[in-house]
Parts: structure tokens; sequence; C-alpha cells
């Protein structure tokens, strides 16, 4: 990557929209064939391939998907997701190579705003290209990772003097690393973030057990286990062939009846949000795995937790949410988190690259646009405010 000299030219650029995930997941099973077939009768190479990598990620063929968006970088790193036709602020996303599980999907949230969302992808190799699309406002969408640190670091020095409104600057990205994160939030006052370590392989937990361990960048519930003892640590490792874990105290967060109950958050603009309410008999709580599609009682629960929010669990927690944001000094980033059997409020993740949608079946989840559309317009509101003055 270049000097910390910036070089970019901020111009209008006419570029073809694509459709994001958020927008390929519209279509029907029955529109998507003719969609391909539309897309391959563009002229531009770059725009074919960055809407089949898009189509790719909405199907879940990944790596098909990273191979498409390589391919497509060596045409151009700017394009332009479908969107409003007369948007009220231009919103340019700093994105990195790789899909929804290394940059922010804010695709989700720009499909029900008067928002225009045009992407740059930045590469170690290429850094930031010589020209960009005019915009009133900047977001580093990179997500805290081992892979993306090198490109945020290489980002601060250009960013510094960014001519435009910047949120999430790379600097403070790195907070969100789960073994920083409680030791950026150390000391706020009725907040519990598990203390953490990063383990190379062969080396020695400095925590107390029970643990919980994971590999590194790996999230989703995906390679995390419990484990009590150093031989069930030692097992755990020989069946995994990473490098790098993360260990943390394990905190027994049940609920009276038994069951764990997640929530998820936006801090934007240092306010928080509430997204969803997952409720799992399992430890490991994801929305999806703890069986909410199959429970009319937890829709019940998390329509009335929900709607509550501002006064209940936001209420209870509302300044130890607020701290959190302070401490972290990131615009929009969004938490997974519970209450903690002292009362406390319990951090599990903070991460800039979670997923806030409106995508449940409103059949089953009535309840969510609402909740939902609060979480769009405090982003949109957020971005208002940072408008350049005219």
């Amino acid at each position: 990557m270049s000097g910390p000299e910036l070089r970019c030219r901020l111009i209008e650029m006419d570029l073809a929209p694509i459709l994001g995930v958020a927008g390929v997941g519209h279509l029907s099973a029955s529109q998507l064939p003719a969609f391909i077939q539309q897309t391959h009768a563009h002229p531009d190479p770059g725009h074919v391939l960055m809407q089949m990598c898009q189509v790719c990620l909405a199907l879940g063929q990944d790596e098909l998907a990273l191979n498409l968006q390589a391919r497509a970088l060596a045409h151009r790193q700017v394009y332009r997701l479908a969107g409003a036709a007369a948007p009220a602020v231009r919103l340019l996303a700093l994105m990195g190579p790789g899909g929804m599980g290394d940059n922010a999907p804010l695709d989700f949230i720009a499909e029900h705003l008067p928002v225009r969302l045009d992407l740059v992808f930045i590469t170690p190799e290429r850094g930031l290209p010589e020209t960009l699309p005019d915009h009133d406002i900047a977001i580093v969408a990179i997500g805290e990772s081992a892979a993306n640190a090198p490109l945020l670091a290489g980002l601060e020095p250009l960013l510094a003097r960014w001519p435009r409104p910047l949120l999430n600057r790379p600097e403070r990205v790195g907070r969100c690393a789960r073994d920083a994160l409680w030791r950026w939030t150390a000391g706020v006052t009725g907040l519990w973030v598990p203390q953490t370590q990063r383990l190379a392989r062969g080396g020695a937990p400095a925590l107390p057990f029970p643990l919980t361990v994971r590999p590194v960048d790996l999230h989703a519930g995906e390679g995390l286990a419990r484990v009590e003892t150093p031989a069930e640590l030692q097992a755990y490792l020989q069946t995994r062939s990473e490098d790098a874990f993360y260990l943390s105290e394990f905190i027994d967060y049940r609920s009276d009846d038994g069951a764990y109950r997640k929530y998820r958050i936006a801090l934007i603009d240092g306010e928080p949000w509430v997204c969803h309410l997952a409720i799992s008999s399992h430890w490991v709580v994801h929305y999806k795995s703890a069986g909410m599609n199959e429970s009319a009682d937890k829709r019940h629960e998390e329509a009335a937790r929900l709607e509550d929010f501002a006064r209940g669990f936001g209420l209870r927690h509302g300044a130890a949410l607020r701290a959190l944001a302070a401490a972290l000094g990131l615009e929009h980033v969004v938490i997974d988190c519970a209450q903690a059997p002292d009362g406390r409020l319990l951090i599990f993740e903070a991460d800039t690259r979670g997923w806030v949608h409106a995508t449940d079946p409103v059949g089953l989840f009535p309840y969510k646009p609402p909740v939902m559309g609060q979480v769009f317009d405090a982003f949109l509101q957020m971005l208002q405010r940072r408008m350049p003055t005219p």
C-alpha cells in the first residue's frame, strides 16, 4: 500500500448498479436464471464478475464467489449497489477482499434507506484507486481479523486526511478483537467482558478453567467448544488444524428457567438499538439454531422483550452500553450480549461486521419490521448528522 499522501480524486462516477447479497435474496428461484442470463449480457466484465460474486455469496457458494470477486477486482475496484432512485445520502464503504464474514454487510441496511451505497475494494497490493466516486460520508466496512489487520493498518495514514466525514476509523476497529475488547473495557461499571487470551499452538493457558476455546477469525459458533481441564483442551486442539486460538473464561449465564438468552444490539452513534433476542437450551446461542422459528412461546417472549427494550433491558444496561460504545470509539458496531448472573451486562462479542437485517419471515415474526425500522432510521439519522453543510 502507498504512503500517507492521499492522491485520490473524488468525481461523479456513472456506475451501472449491481444487486448486493441482500438484493439477490429478494429474487425467487424462478427469477434467478433470467437474472443471471441478463447479467451475462452486460458489456463490462467487471460488472458481470462482481454481480455473479454477489449471487454466489447469496447462495452460500463462498469459494466460487471469492474467485469471481478476485477476477472482478482485476478489472476495477469500485462498484455501486442498486438502491434508492433519489438518494439523500451518498455513502462510500471501504471494503477488503472477502464476503459477509470479512466486511460489514451494509447493503442489508441501505436497501431500506434513501442511501446510495458505493463499494471500493482495497487490497494491500492495489491500495486506493486514483479516482473514487464523490460521496457525503465514508465508512470503514473492513472487519477486525488477523487477515485484515495489515489492511487496516495500511489505511490509517491515508484516512487520517480523508476529505469527507469518516465513520469507524481503521485504528479503532482492532478494539473489537476478542483479546483486546476486555482490555479496552476494563473498569467500565456494570459491564462484564470475559478475560480472553490468544493462544498459539503449543502455548500454555493463562486463564483458569473452565474455558471456551475457538480458532482465531472464526465466528457464528464455528469451532467453539467448552473445556473443563487442560486435558480436554489438548484433546480439542488435536481435532483442529489452526495455529491460533482464543481462550475465554466461561460464564454460566443461564436464566432461572434454565434457558440461555442472548441479545443482538446495534450501537449506532453511541446509542443502543435492539435487533433480536435468541432463546436457547444450549449455552452456544445463535438465532438460527435456537429454534425461534419452531417455538411460538419463544417468539412471544422475544416480541415482548423487544417492545419493552427501552423500559427493560435497555434501561437497566443503558449506561454500560453507552460506556461500551465510548470505549470502542466506533460509530456503528454490533454486539451480542446477555445479563450475567450478578446483574451486569455480559458481552460476548463486538463486531463492526455484525449482521443487521430485516430478512426474517413476517408471517412468523410480525413484530420485527417496526423494531428493525427503528434501527435503520437510527443509521440514517447518524449519516445525516454527519453530512457536511452545503
